[in-house]
């Protein structure tokens, strides 16, 4: 998004509770009604997401649809907030079938699927229309593919994880000499590392379950991650600025354990799929809403926003060789995939 130029113009200022009412009961829990039989699948669904999330809003409000229609036949238990485990945890779970369901950053996910890290190449996507066409489309599927050969079965379209954001403590990040030597804390994920490096940064990767404590601690002094998840896991008690950037955009996957969702009549996969889709769709204007009301939020909780010359960090990439190297890494047929929908990239 100009990438403040396209935002949509929403009118009337959303409250976050008006957003996510309901969402900050805790813990968050699957619906219980009375079934009038036992369930004759018991499933579990784990996110590594904050309890407020709009995800997890929305994938609770699927499972209990998913009971309802299925006459109480499939009970899905839900463990939100890193519950069973942290994201590289859970990655080992839903392959193994330690979890049956998953929602799972997508730059978490390229640990075990490189692909999905496509949508993580610095700087792509100016604004949620290449987002949704690349993600809904050709590049969406390649991606997919390349994530059910680790096993585990993609059941949704992708939700929003957001354009990401720089948050710092010692100094405001502006421009790419901001960032020498920097401690910066990243996702568990190679692209998220290697562009951080290829802007003079030292990126270190640690667990969002950890986040908190490393940036209270001082173990890094900032760290990248959209809006949303700054506010829900209230990041902004322990960093002082946030540089608008749009560096990265990053996709939530549902992913089904293949063994799990195998074991399902066909209605049964079938309301499971429809419902998880649902969930994303929803997620998705959610968050949409959500991002247009989190500046002002923050901004009233002593945050202090920064203007970033994207043309400078992308600059900082080409010269470095960042773009050429993650070309070569995801394959002609991909990147040209990327570009038919963002435009050329050095």
């Amino acid at each position: 998004m100009s990438d403040d130029a396209k935002k949509p113009q929403l009118g009337p200022v959303l409250s976050r509770r008006a957003i996510l009412a309901g969402a900050a009961a805790a813990p968050l829990v699957a619906i219980r009604t009375r079934p009038a039989r036992a369930a004759e699948f018991s499933y579990k669904l784990a996110t590594g997401q904050s309890l407020t999330q709009p995800i997890n809003t929305r994938l609770n409000e699927a499972i209990g649809r998913i009971k309802q229609a299925s006459g109480g036949r499939v009970e899905i238990g839900f463990f939100p907030a890193s519950q069973l485990g942290s994201d590289t945890d859970l990655l080992t779970q839903i392959r193994s079938g330690g979890v049956d369901f998953l929602n799972i950053a997508g730059s978490v996910l390229s640990t075990v699927a490189p692909l999905a890290g496509i949508a993580n190449v610095g700087f792509a996507f100016s604004d949620y229309d290449q987002v949704w066409r690349a993600m809904d489309g050709d590049l969406g599927q390649r991606i997919a593919k390349q994530i059910e050969k680790t096993g585990a079965l993609v059941v949704a379209r992708p939700a929003d994880n957001t354009f990401r954001q720089i948050s710092s403590f010692t100094k405001p990040i502006r421009n790419p000499g901001d960032l020498q030597g920097y401690r910066i804390r990243v996702p568990v994920s190679p692209i998220f590392t290697s562009l951080f490096k290829s802007l003079g940064a030292s990126p270190t990767s640690i667990n969002f379950n950890e986040l908190y404590t490393a940036l209270q601690t001082h173990l890094v002094d900032g760290e990248e991650n959209g809006l949303v998840t700054i506010e829900a896991g209230k990041i902004y008690e322990v960093q002082k600025y946030i540089a608008e950037t749009n560096h990265i955009w990053d996709p939530f996957y549902i992913l089904g354990n293949r063994r799990s969702m195998a074991a399902l009549p066909e209605d049964l996969q079938a309301l499971v799929r429809k419902e998880f889709d649902r969930a994303a769709q929803e997620q998705r204007e959610d968050t949409l809403k959500l991002n247009a009301t989190l500046k002002d939020q923050l901004s009233a909780k002593g945050i202090t926003f920064e203007k970033a010359d994207k043309d400078a960090f992308r600059k900082a990439l080409s010269a470095s060789g960042f773009y050429s190297e993650w070309r070569g890494k995801f394959g002609e047929d991909n990147w040209k995939a990327l570009e038919s929908v963002v435009g050329a990239m050095a």
